[in-house]
């Protein structure tokens, strides 16, 4: 998941987070008649608040014998909890109606080569289809069955995992976590003692945005990564947001562990086997050996290609597990009905609950009278400008998956959107143009620009300002290879060896030796081709040279992001 997920606490998913979070069921959000005037005390006004009771009239009252009483209007002990439903299943079901156009429309403007959706309504399906292929080249077409990479949309599965734990008794969310997880630590010893699941699931901890996922790039595997978000530096504790796929996992897996089980089991007795999901999955062999798969693709020059395989297990509570549109249908409906399933309990309606209240603010206002956007457990939680809660969760898999969930529960009405090409806004498109035509009875605002275009934005973010394909003019030359050649140290990434081949220098890192050529830039500045799910493009490697002539240090500039990215020279 790359860097257009940083900007929003999905999942990134990000970009389509990041509208949601702006923008109401219906269109963009304003404050206007969400609140009421002074006399409501600030409260939400919604069509059951109570009114107050007319002041009786002046005029002599007849005598009660010829006088038809008038019944004063009860008053309620207080206002309601929440906004009450406001869509009629009319407007839904004309929405339903329009659902085909608007998923045609936008795989021809995208030209996303599979798709497939699922809306539910009041514990009914009411829609369950899929559209174009599973691969470029491949005829076979996207069906309901179809398994698609879920990516972030895994975080509120994981979630309602735990919250079935929870209420199990096994756990609570306010547990720390190394309770059940003793070697657990972060950089500070205090936070490390004090720090909870909900926390780590809220991302509230302190940790640096995604941190960790860099070394997932290089090859390294779970117990490595979790074992090392010791050594990132750490914001302020519970009063700070940032997205981190590890840190949410290793709240899932000191949950497994208090269950004495993998996470990857746990996933399958507490949530998918009683739902019925058996198409769902939180391995990648799972997905990866499923018959009826879609593929991952990425544009290249214009073109969707089916080019690369993403195997997420390391943070398979954050982005690993995989499903298909029917299965999510039976998950929706447990989380609209509040723990049931039918007329099965499945999971505790409190420990559910707890999912989805406010955590932390994960986007302020961007005026004075704007709406701020907050982050639950393991959900984006905010409230649209008729004041109702919305759930949202966007997924993406830069080599190749984009996928979104949005429910209102007030409502009963949820809708999930699985895509098979890398992250362009389809189906955050899709899901908004759904909730704009249930409430207005027609598409009044353009989505697919509006999110096409931040989606753009956060694809460039993180690339270097430097352009390592045009040297300066006045630039110096290196210094011979046997300068740089050598094995270099660094407590989080682990060795780098650079090593001297007929074509040039070679830097080599993580637990296979992933090889990368490096080109020479400037002086003592190299460039290199980032790899994996967080690539952007050519990065900076700065050797530092003593004058006696033999290089003591390298800093790769992508991976320094947290000050972590310098290699000492082994004495």
């Amino acid at each position: 998941m790359r860097r257009w997920r940083r900007r929003a606490g999905l999942a990134a998913a990000g970009a389509g987070v990041l509208l949601i979070t702006a923008c109401g069921a219906g269109g963009m959000v304003t404050t206007a008649g969400r609140f009421g005037a002074s006399a409501t005390g600030g409260l939400p006004v919604t069509s059951q608040t109570p009114r107050a009771a007319q002041t009786p009239p002046t005029s002599p009252t007849p005598p009660a014998s010829t006088t038809a009483t008038t019944p004063v209007p009860k008053l309620s002990a207080a206002p309601p909890a929440q906004a009450a439903p406001s869509l009629t299943r009319a407007q839904i079901d004309g929405a339903v109606a329009r659902l085909d156009g608007v998923i045609r429309d936008t795989m021809a403007k995208t030209g996303v080569p599979g798709l497939s959706v699922a809306v539910v309504h009041q514990d009914r399906t009411l829609y369950l289809k899929g559209y174009g292929v599973r691969g470029v080249g491949d005829p076979q077409p996207v069906g309901p069955d179809t398994v698609f990479q879920l990516a972030s949309v895994s975080k509120p599965l994981a979630s309602t995992v735990v919250a079935g734990v929870v209420g199990g008794g096994t756990v609570a969310w306010d547990d720390p976590v190394i309770k059940h997880d003793p070697g657990f630590s972060l950089k500070d010893p205090w936070v490390s003692r004090h720090v909870t699941l909900a926390d780590l699931f809220a991302h509230r901890s302190g940790l640096p945005d995604h941190a960790g996922d860099l070394l997932e790039d290089l090859g390294y595997g779970r117990p490595y990564i979790v074992g090392h978000l010791r050594y990132e530096p750490l914001a302020p504790f519970r009063a700070s947001y940032a997205y981190t796929n590890f840190g949410l996992t290793a709240a899932a897996e000191a949950v497994a562990q208090a269950r004495g089980v993998t996470w990857e089991e746990l996933s399958a007795q507490v949530l998918y086997r009683p739902l019925g999901m058996k198409s769902t999955s939180s391995l990648f062999s799972d997905y990866a050996n499923a018959p009826d798969r879609a593929f991952l693709h990425v544009k290249v020059d214009g073109r969707w290609e089916a080019t690369y395989t993403r195997d997420p297990q390391a943070q398979s509570p954050a982005g690993g597990a995989s499903s298909t549109a029917r299965d999510m249908v039976a998950w929706m409906r447990l989380q609209l009905g509040d723990g049931k399933f039918g007329s099965r309990t499945v999971i505790d309606a409190a420990a559910l609950d707890q999912t989805h209240l406010p955590q932390i603010v994960s986007m302020p206002p961007r005026a004075p009278y704007g709406e701020a956007g907050f982050y639950g457990l393991g959900w984006n939680v905010n409230y649209d400008a008729l004041g109702r809660l919305r759930l949202n969760h966007s997924g993406g898999f830069d080599q190749g998956a984009a996928t979104t969930v949005t429910l209102l529960p007030t409502e009963g009405l949820g809708i999930v959107v699985l895509t098979n090409g890398e992250p362009v806004g389809v189906p955050e498109t899709v899901a908004e143009i759904f909730f704009d035509i249930a409430q207005h009875g027609r598409q009044t605002v353009d989505w697919l620009p509006l999110i096409g275009k931040l989606f753009a934005k956060m694809d460039v973010a993180g690339r270097s300002k430097i352009d390592y394909t045009r040297p300066p003019a006045d630039a110096t030359q290196a210094h011979a290879p046997d300068v740089y050649v050598g094995t270099y140290d660094n407590a989080y990434y682990g060795p780098m060896q650079v090593t001297s081949t007929q074509d040039g220098l070679v830097m080599r890192l993580g637990p296979q030796g992933m090889a990368f050529p490096l080109r020479h830039y400037d002086g003592d500045t190299f460039s290199y081709v980032t790899q994996g799910e967080n690539a952007v493009g050519l990065s900076g490697v700065r050797f530092t040279v003593r004058e006696a002539g033999q290089a003591t240090a390298v800093t790769v500039e992508h991976l320094n992001q947290n000050s972590l990215g310098t290699f000492i020279r082994r004495r």
